[in-house]
């Protein structure tokens, strides 16, 4: 028996985007909002985003106060100046994803890394301690 992984709101993602696509051909600013994963795994966690067409030069990460910051820059590419575009649908501007971190992280070694179009930021976790039971005295 497989398992089916089921996406009600897939329909109305596909429209959105679809809406910002026709706002974009109209002269409209979009935003630029990267695909973000987010997982979990025994000693990290691990957050991979999708930028294509980004340098790492222009990708900023700061963890402060419980939350980790992405900002970075997608500019736009050089265009011929006697071409014609029937639509244009990448997107290019500054972007900003703010995640709220756990407390049980290691935001002093936190990890970032840049490899064909992927950031990949490696959040280690703080070692489990062990409950100390303190023995209670008599007065």
């Amino acid at each position: 028996m497989s398992i089916v992984r089921s996406e009600p709101w897939s329909l109305l993602s596909r429209l959105n985007r679809d809406l910002e696509g026709f706002a974009a051909s109209s002269g409209a600013a979009v935003a630029y909002i990267p695909p973000v994963d987010v997982r979990e795994e025994a000693e990290v966690y691990r957050l991979e985003a999708d930028l294509p067409g980004v340098a790492p030069t222009d990708i900023e990460i700061t963890a402060e106060k419980g939350l980790l910051t992405i900002r970075g820059e997608r500019k736009r590419e050089q265009r011929e100046q006697n071409a014609s575009y029937e639509r244009i649908e990448r997107v290019e501007g500054s972007f900003t994803r703010r995640f709220a971190l756990p407390e049980n992280v290691q935001a002093d070694a936190i990890r970032a890394r840049f490899n064909h179009g992927v950031l990949e930021v490696t959040i280690p976790k703080q070692p489990k301690v062990a409950a100390t039971r303190v023995t209670v005295e008599a007065a």
